[in-house]
């Protein structure tokens, strides 16, 4: 059996850990720290609080108290923020701002800002303006000389990108894709160069028409379909864009969600990769327009794609009845 160390021989003695106090530990110290904040001033200006993504308990201190000592927040679904509000006891009044009454509503926020007021924006979910209005309000807001302040926190950009695998060096935020197919790969075109992940958001109902369309212009890269991110049934899957566009064809589409996609595989185009790609873009370009796109997306010589688009169009099949 062996005894303690003795301090006076040198050596440190061994000291069994203590819990904190409950006057002293975690939900204290966070009580007063909330505190101490709502009993600060809250300065007239506009604030950009960011909230929850699906978990409550991501709501930072800060923002609960921006929120509760706010003269009004606008949001976009009042019934939807009223189930935040309530949790956290903030008696602040909610009034809508969404893509449908901003134009109008913009006016009235410019005009309480000249009176001083303290102004709250939020979104249903994460930080306000990411694929969401507000950038009209902050622009104007600034250029009339009021203060503007943003309030860090949950991002579902964020929390996929950091979860992806994909690289995090460098990153391309595109929002949501358009909601017809040629115009997604349109977009996906213009995007496929950029040497960083891609993220997008996308609804249940687009899920499985988005990837199959990102899989046919951006080729099997690396990529990740984020779902739920942060609640109960948070759903992260990861493979190819091609193989991610299989599965999502063959399941009920529910959630909100995110893609991320890999930089560009840094290998030749095959033939097939060339001249699938010159099908996707001949539908709806021309020869001439189809040829530049997929020289400028793949990186190979035009003289080769020039040569593969002639090859397609000679192989199709004549209209001209004998």
């Amino acid at each position: 059996m062996t005894s303690e160390s003795d301090p006076a021989d040198g050596q440190p003695s061994a000291v069994e850990p203590t819990n904190p106090s409950p006057a002293t530990g975690p939900a204290a110290r966070a009580q007063a720290e909330i505190a101490r904040l709502l009993a600060e001033p809250l300065p007239p200006g506009l604030y950009l609080v960011a909230t929850p993504i699906g978990n409550l308990a991501d709501m930072t201190l800060r923002a609960i108290a921006t929120l509760a000592r706010a003269d009004v927040i606008f949001c976009e679904d009042t019934r939807h923020s009223r189930t935040l509000t309530a949790h956290y006891a903030i008696t602040t009044h909610l009034v809508p701002y969404h893509e449908h009454n901003a134009s109008r509503e913009r006016p009235k926020i410019l005009s309480q800002l000249a009176q001083g007021r303290r102004i709250a924006l939020i979104s249903d979910a994460g930080t306000p303006l990411i694929s969401d209005p507000g950038y009209k309000l902050v622009r104007d807001a600034l250029e009339a000389g009021y203060h503007v302040e943003s309030l860090p926190g949950a991002s579902a950009t964020l929390v996929a990108l950091t979860t992806s695998g994909l690289p995090t060096d460098a990153f391309f935020f595109a929002g949501f894709m358009p909601p017809k197919s040629a115009a997604r790969r349109t977009r996906a075109l213009e995007l496929a160069t950029i040497p960083s992940t891609l993220i997008f958001y996308e609804a249940p109902s687009r899920i499985a028409e988005s990837l199959a369309d990102l899989a046919a212009v951006l080729g099997p890269r690396p990529a990740v379909v984020a779902r739920e991110l942060t609640k109960r049934f948070e759903t992260i899957q990861r493979g190819t864009l091609d193989t991610l566009a299989d599965a999502a064809a063959t399941l009920e589409p529910r959630g909100e969600y995110v893609i991320l996609v890999g930089p560009p595989i840094e290998t030749e185009a095959s033939d097939a990769t060339i001249a699938a790609l010159l099908e996707t873009l001949l539908s709806t370009m021309s020869l001439r327009d189809a040829v530049r796109s997929a020289t400028d997306s793949l990186g190979v010589p035009k003289s080769r794609v020039y040569d593969l688009a002639i090859a397609l169009r000679d192989a199709q099949p004549s209209d001209d009845v004998e």
